[in-house]
Parts: structure tokens; sequence; C-alpha cells
């Protein structure tokens, strides 16, 4: 059985690319899910920068396995073609940096009713369709908020959409009430990679394995179905991308946990991963 590899939003350790570099190679992680740099977002590089950026990681020995994408975080109602331009547009940077995965979701503004279901699968469709012959695998994460927040809705998407795979998030499922560990038994056939984040039933983001997002089950049935890569998302500490990246009225609560600053909080959040990851 492969080991489980460790991937990173290394936005949430520092802006620059150099702080991100300097906390992954100091914490051994390879594998790189691409988020921001200096408080920008992935689908915003310019072709220069990603090739700046590109020559930077590969010296520093390390590849972006994962775009982690805004695609498909707008409101059902809002122009579907702007974010279908969006997302080629991703997909053409994701291609530039060699990433395999692409993040992606199901539409905020649907209160996850019956009705919406035909348009939220004929959407991702035609996100899928633009990722054809790219390399690029996209995966639908279950983000609080949108169509597919509940594992009986992920699973409608992905029975009906065969390229689609999912990014399963636990504390994303604590925070919409659902049990964590019958999500991924749920989802299991389904499940790409996932990400590592823990919450309280209030939404506090706590470190992983300190909450109830059941992370060492979720490990162990993650190396029990082949998993290979998790990416670290821990949001213990403020950091630049964080009130882009949750929806206005329902933010996380981040800081029950007090760290010097955010790569402090990164580098205690590894350790914890690490530390379930040999006890499983």
């Amino acid at each position: 059985m492969a080991e489980i590899k460790l991937c990173a939003f290394a936005d949430e350790a520092g802006d620059s690319l150099a702080e991100q570099i300097a906390m992954m190679k100091d914490n051994g992680i390879e594998l790189l899910e691409l988020r921001a740099i200096d408080k920008k977002n992935v689908s915003k590089f310019t072709n220069e920068e990603v090739r700046e950026y590109k020559k930077q990681l590969d010296d520093a020995g390390i590849k972006v396995w994962a775009i982690g994408s805004p695609i498909g975080k707008v409101k059902i109602e809002d122009d579907f073609n702007v974010d279908l331009d969006l997302c080629k547009r991703v997909l053409e940077i994701g291609e530039m940096f060699g990433a395999k995965k692409l993040r992606m979701f199901s539409f905020y503004g649907t209160e996850g009713k019956p009705e919406y279901r035909e348009t939220v699968i004929d959407r991702l469709g035609r996100y899928l369709e633009a990722a054809k012959g790219s390399g690029i695998r996209l995966c639908h994460e279950n983000e609080k908020g949108i169509y597919g927040d509940t594992a009986a809705r992920c699973l409608e998407l992905l029975r009906a959409l065969p390229e689609l795979r999912a990014v399963y998030d636990p504390a994303n499922f604590v925070q919409c009430g659902e049990d964590t560990v019958a999500a991924f038994d749920l989802l299991a056939p389904y499940i790409d990679y996932g990400h590592v984040k823990d919450s309280l039933a209030d939404n506090s983001i706590v470190p992983p394995g300190t909450g109830i997002g059941k992370i060492p089950e979720y490990f162990a049935r993650f190396r029990a179905i082949g998993g290979e890569v998790l990416t670290l998302e821990p949001h213990l500490a403020e950091f630049s991308s964080l009130a882009d990246i949750e929806q206005e009225g329902d933010e996380s609560k981040v800081g029950l946990y007090e760290f010097a600053n955010p790569r402090e909080a990164f580098d205690y959040a590894v350790t914890c991963v690490k530390k379930m990851l040999k006890e499983i």
C-alpha cells in the first residue's frame, strides 16, 4: 500500500512564494495545492507570473499537484459564462504548472433545493467538457452552502457525472451537521483526495484531531481505499486569502487556539497530522 503523501495550501503559512516554499521544505512537503501567492488568487496569474513561479518551485523541488481554484464558487444566478471562461483560463494555468487536479465547487444560492439539480449538473458537465484533453481531473469539494454540501447531494453529482471526482473535507461536513465517517463511506468510491481541516459543532476551526471531524478514522479509511494525497488546509490562523474564500455571513470561527503567526499555526497542524498518520 502506497504511503500517503502530504500536500499543502501553503498560502495559509505565508503570502510570498518564498515563505510558502520555506514552510514546505522545513516540513518535508513536496506537493502544493496552489491557491494564492502575494495575496493574488491563482486564477488571476499572468503567463509571465506562472513561468516565474514555476521556475522557483521547480528549483525548490516542489510540484504544483493541484490548483485550489474558485471555480463554481459563485451564485447559481450569476452569469455562468463568466465562470466558464474563468474555468478555461484556470485550466490553462494548471497545465502550465503541470497540475494533475483542479478543486472546484457547485454554486451558492441553491439551498440544496431539488429544482436546481439539473442546472447544477449541466454546468458541472460544461466544466468537465472544458477540461477534456488538459490532463487535469476536476474534483468537487463539499463546501458549506453550495449545492453539494451534504454527502447525499455530493453523491447525486458524482453519480450523474462519471468524470467528476470528490475532494473530501471533514470540517465542511461537520459544519453541515453530517456524520463525517458515514459521509466518507458513502462517497468512498469517488474520493480522489482529501483536505485536512477539523471543526467543532459551532464552526470553530481547531487543530486536526481535536474536533469532531473524526480525523483518525478518516485517515484510516483513506488509506484503506488506496488514497495517496492529503492536502493540509488547517485554517488555524487568519491568513490573507481567508476572507476571499468564505461566503459572506457564513465565516468559520478561526483563532480559538492562539499562535504567534500563520507559519507557527501551519507547522503545528503538520505535526498533528504526521502524528496521526503514524498511529493508523
